[in-house]
């Protein structure tokens, strides 16, 4: 049971270092909420979230939800879960530092800052996306399930589409500048 909670501690714990964040931004007079600015269909967002986040508390608490198939147990998969989950909040705290004031939730075309190469942007264009991509295997390592694995494909499918939105942004916007990053560092790992 002890990776269930720590499975849903980590959307806690998730939530509020973004919302810190976004808070710390806001009042040193950033825009940081851009979000469905340029697409509406980031609107589809939210809605896959919440349940995602119910499904992570519904198994950790065992609230209702269907269905309750499990592949496979393994206590030690569930910890190798917990420890992607840990991984994934690292990389978010890293990445959050590393954007400093440039830390946005959606593409802000408006007000753009500058491009963030430095830190964990160094190693990967993309870690708050490999983050919540460790955080979707992490999950379904903790509850292997159908609802879990439909989340991971879904959630890196969505990731992706979001990768490839934003680059397409930031080459139209940045140019060379950032067409030479994206020859020195990986798009994800």
């Amino acid at each position: 049971m002890l990776p269930r909670y720590l499975g849903a501690l980590t959307i806690v714990v998730l939530v509020a270092m973004v919302l810190i964040r976004i808070r710390a931004l806001h009042k040193s007079g950033v825009t940081v909420m851009k979000f469905g600015a340029l697409d509406k269909t980031d609107f589809i967002i939210p809605p896959f979230a919440f349940f995602y986040f119910y499904f992570i508390f519904a198994n950790a608490f065992r609230w209702p939800t269907a269905p309750h198939d499990q592949f496979f147990y393994s206590a030690w998969i569930s910890w190798v879960g917990v420890l992607s989950c840990a991984a994934a909040l690292a990389l978010i705290f890293l990445s959050l530092l590393s954007f400093g004031r440039s830390f946005r939730v959606g593409i802000d075309a408006e007000h753009p800052d500058r491009l963030v190469t430095s830190g964990i942007f160094g190693l990967t264009r993309n870690p708050m996306y490999v983050a919540f991509s460790l955080l979707f295997l992490g999950e379904f390592l903790i509850k292997p399930n159908s609802i879990f694995l439909t989340y991971l494909v879904a959630g890196i499918a969505l990731l992706h589409r979001q990768v490839l939105r934003e680059e397409h942004y930031l080459a139209e916007h940045y140019g060379e500048e950032y067409r030479a990053y994206c020859q020195r560092v990986r798009r994800y790992v």
